[in-house]
């Protein structure tokens, strides 16, 4: 039984973590441990804890046993850049082998469900021969597509599908998070992104000012994952 996923997005800024934090919280509302990992961040702040990334944070919060935030996004960057350059200029070697070490303790735990959530979109590099997407490779993880729904998404949508399906890995279900609600013929681009994408739709998340966790959780389904049956109620 599957029960562990990879996050990936459409694009940068289309609501990879928001999508992620709100699976994780209905996770654990139906009574599943829960953890998660956001291998590589850039945009951090330097607190006196070190660097911390409000993604990552995020994602922290929703995990259940709690894990400490090197575990969790165990590659921090200050820079709000593209990773393989913020690791250049921090002198930090960013490749596979090191995302997949630091990955594999999560995957080993025991929590009943499980995210690696990614960076940007499908093909963000890494250094000059890798990109983000081997990771997933390397570990055999399905993956759940956040489709940030504007001008442009169907394109963004089948060709990044395309791409997932051509590195041999599953989709296991998009998720229509609406980060333009004046969206010109809204209604039709998500019948065609549901008609064009080769797995369920776990949720269509309306455009929310401030959106929590739980309430992003309202709005998705799990059922289509397969998981396992939770061993208690409540969150």
């Amino acid at each position: 039984m599957t029960r562990a996923f990879f996050v990936a997005g459409t694009d940068t800024d289309v609501g990879k973590t928001t999508i992620a934090a709100g699976l994780l919280h209905a996770a654990r509302h139906a009574g599943l441990s829960t953890a998660a990992v956001k291998p590589v961040a850039s945009g951090c702040e330097l607190t006196r804890e070190g660097l911390r990334n409000s993604d990552a944070l995020a994602l922290s919060a929703e995990c259940s046993p709690a894990l400490d935030y090197a575990t969790v996004n165990p590659f921090a960057f200050a820079p709000a850049i593209a990773p393989h350059i913020a690791a250049r200029e921090a002198g930090v070697e960013l490749n596979v082998e090191r995302l997949v070490q630091a990955i594999r303790p999560v995957l080993a735990g025991q929590a009943d469900f499980i995210l690696v959530e990614g960076a940007g979109g499908w093909r963000v590099p890494l250094n000059a021969r890798e990109s983000l997407s081997v990771v997933p490779q390397a570990l055999g993880l399905p993956v759940i597509l956040v489709v940030g729904v504007r001008l442009g998404c169907i394109n963004h949508a089948v060709l990044s599908a395309e791409a997932i399906a051509r590195d041999g890995l599953a989709l296991a279900g998009w998720v229509a998070n609406i980060v333009d609600p004046a969206t010109s013929r809204l209604e039709e681009n998500l019948a065609t992104l549901a008609e064009l994408l080769p797995a369920p739709c776990l949720g269509r998340v309306p455009r929310l000012d401030q959106p929590t966790a739980q309430q992003v959780a309202l709005h998705l389904s799990l059922a289509s994952l397969q998981l396992p049956v939770g061993r208690h109620s409540g969150s």
